[in-house]
Parts: C-alpha cells; sequence; structure tokens
C-alpha cells in the first residue's frame, strides 16, 4: 500500500501539482474581470474584488500542500468553506436588475478548491462539500432569477462544472498513487544496483591492492627460494609462505578465511535484531581491522539504534575497508533510509527523498 506522502511526492513528478496550481491562478480570474468591467451590476463591487483577490493568496497556502501531505481535515474544511463564501458573497452583492452569470463564475472560480480537497480527502469529505457549494449556489440563483428555465439550465451547468471536477480528479488518487508505486519499486531497484556496483568497485580496489602487495613481497620471496639464497624450510619463509597463500586465496576466491571474527563486537546489536525477526547477513569487502573499544561502542549504538528503527526484513550488514578508512553500510528495502558509518565517526545519513 502507498502512503499519501509517496504518492503526493510522485505526483509533483507527473506535472499534477503543478496543473493544480494553473488552475488555481487562472479559475478566479474571468470573475475577477467581469466584476471589474461590469462593476455597475454589484452593490460593492469593492468587496467582491477584494474576495477574488483573496483567493490567490489561499491558493498559495494550499497548493503546495500537494506536495507534502495533502490537505489536512482542517485544511479541507477551510478550502470548503472559502468555496462557499466566494459564492455566497458574489451572489449576496449582486443586484437583482443584473444576470445570473457572476454566480456562475463564482462556482467555476472555486472550482480549484474542490479539486485540491478530492486530491487529499476521501469522498466522505469531498462529496459534501460540493453539495453544499451547489445548494448555496442553487439558493442565491433561484433567488436572483426565480424558478424557471433559465434558472434551471444554470444549476445543470453548475453541477456540471461540480461533478466533473470532483469526478475527475478524485478517480485520479488510484492512478497517482500507481504512479509513486512504480517510481518508488524504480527508485529502491537503483539504489540496490548502485550499491552493488560500489561493492563492486571496492572488491575490484582491494583485489588490485593485493595483487600488487604480492607482487612486491610475495615474488621476491619465491625467487629467493628458487636461486637457493633462501631456505624453504626456515620458520620465518614458511610463515610469510603461508601468509602470502592466504592472501592469494582471498584475492582470487573474494573470501575470508572463516576463523576471521573481525567485526565480532557487532554482535550484539546483530543478534538483537536476529530475536526480533530481521534475516541479518554480514559481508566483509578488504580488512577493516578492529576499532579502539571507544569508536567500536559508539559505531555499535549507532547501527542497534538503525536496527531498531527498522521493520522487520532482511539487511545486509557491509564493511568496505579503504586505505585510510572504514565504511559500515547498512542495505535493506523499507524506509528509513541508511545509515553510513566509519571508524572515526558514526553520520546517520537522512532518509531518499
Amino acid at each position: 500500500m502507498v502512503s499519501y506522502h509517496t504518492a503526493a511526492r510522485d505526483a509533483a513528478e507527473f506535472g499534477l501539482v503543478r496543473m493544480v496550481g494553473v488552475l488555481a491562478a487562472t479559475f478566479p480570474l474571468p470573475g475577477l474581470i467581469s466584476v471589474l468591467v461590469s462593476y455597475r451590476d454589484y452593490r460593492q463591487p469593492a468587496v467582491v474584488v477584494l474576495v477574488w483577490l483573496a483567493l490567490f493568496p489561499v491558493a498559495a497556502w494550499l497548493v503546495p500542500r500537494i506536495r507534502t501531505s495533502g490537505l489536512s481535515s482542517r485544511e479541507a474544511l477551510a478550502a470548503i468553506a472559502i468555496a462557499i463564501t466566494t459564492v455566497t458573497v458574489v451572489g449576496l452583492e449582486q443586484r437583482a436588475h443584473s444576470g445570473p452569470g457572476q454566480v456562475n463564475l463564482a462556482v467555476l472560480g472555486t472550482a480549484w478548491l474542490l479539486i485540491l480537497v478530492a486530491l487529499s480527502r476521501p469522498a466522505r469529505v469531498v462529496v459534501p462539500g460540493a453539495l453544499a457549494v451547489f445548494a448555496v449556489h442553487a439558493a442565491l440563483l433561484i433567488h436572483a432569477t426565480g424558478a424557471n428555465l433559465l434558472s434551471l439550465t444554470k444549476l445543470e451547468a453548475a453541477g456540471y462544472i461540480l461533478a466533473s471536477v470532483v469526478v475527475a480528479f478524485a478517480t485520479l488518487r488510484p492512478t497517482v498513487a500507481l504512479h509513486a508505486s512504480v517510481a518508488s519499486r524504480r527508485v529502491a531497484l537503483e539504489r540496490t544496483s548502485a550499491a552493488e556496483h560500489t561493492a563492486t568497485s571496492a572488491v575490484r580496489a582491494d583485489r588490485r591492492a593485493r595483487l600488487a602487495l604480492l607482487e612486491v613481497e610475495a615474488l621476491p620471496l619465491l625467487r629467493a627460494i628458487a636461486a637457493g639464497t633462501l631456505n624453504p624450510a626456515d620458520e620465518q619463509a614458511r610463515a610469510l609462505s603461508a601468509q602470502y597463500a592466504a592472501t592469494m586465496r582471498r584475492t582470487l576466491t573474494g573470501q575470508r578465511p572463516r576463523d576471521d571474527d573481525q567485526l565480532s563486537w557487532l554482535e550484539p546489536a546483530l543478534a538483537t535484531a536476529r530475536r526480533r525477526g530481521m534475516l541479518v547477513n554480514l559481508q566483509v569487502i578488504g580488512d577493516p581491522g578492529s576499532p579502539p573499544p571507544p569508536i567500536a561502542a559508539e559505531i555499535l549504538e549507532t547501527v542497534a539504534l538503525a536496527l531498531t528503527g527498522l521493520a522487520a526484513q532482511p539487511v545486509t550488514v557491509t564493511a568496505v575497508a579503504h586505505t585510510d578508512d572504514v565504511e559500515l553500510y547498512l542495505t535493506f528495502g523499507e524506509p528509513p533510509g541508511c545509515v553510513e558509518t566509519g571508524w572515526k565517526k558514526a553520520v546517520p545519513l537522512d532518509p531518499p527523498h
């Protein structure tokens, strides 16, 4: 299931927020222009102009909410109340001898508020809000023109505007969620691919370094034995030969000896995570060595905190040893984020956007 926060963030990538912003900026303009042109049709045209102008800062307040978590319940009710107020003021300020067109423009000019509600809240919120706007519009229209064929035609047009707006944008919600799901999966795959590429590059760099070390140290040893200048039975020669042979096996196979337990100090955090149902896999690239006890305690606390914040899922703990530094990576599928640590300092990273 995709959260609305993720869906709204992905909707911004598909231009939905931009489209709503354009509607919020353009829908009130016909009503504002009509007031300026036909100001004699209003008792207090300045009041109506102020109402239309007030919708622009309201748009600046509400539209950006779609980029985050959508409108809250209070913000949705405020948007509906603003739409009702706009329709009411425009209708009441209209003179009796003028046509009813301005009331219809008020419905059109406030439709973007219902679009925001439709994108943020369920149908049980947006439908009553649209019906309330329509009811106020109908009362003002019948009061201005009476119950006749013209008023019924105007009501039909207003109902079509409200219904089409609410239905169209409410239908977009599952579509946006689907796009968000696809985008989240794409980001997860890209993150996994990047981690694998980083690990592969580190392995290759480590192997090149080890092969270069063997060339500098192991080959002269073998040449000395072959030339007879070094006794192969010598204890030091045997120890060096065994060490170089183990290094060669590790370089060629990418495996470390089974008795290599350099990250045993992480076991308390890993054991706690396993007891919570997490499948924790530990892997080492290079030779991380052992950090000083205070640094090890700090890293252990950071890793334990990161694992505690995760849901039960497969997690891979990877230690990558460079020439002068060691990095610790936690790789997992579900948020929140990841934690990257070095032997010198533990640095929690923010979740990806």
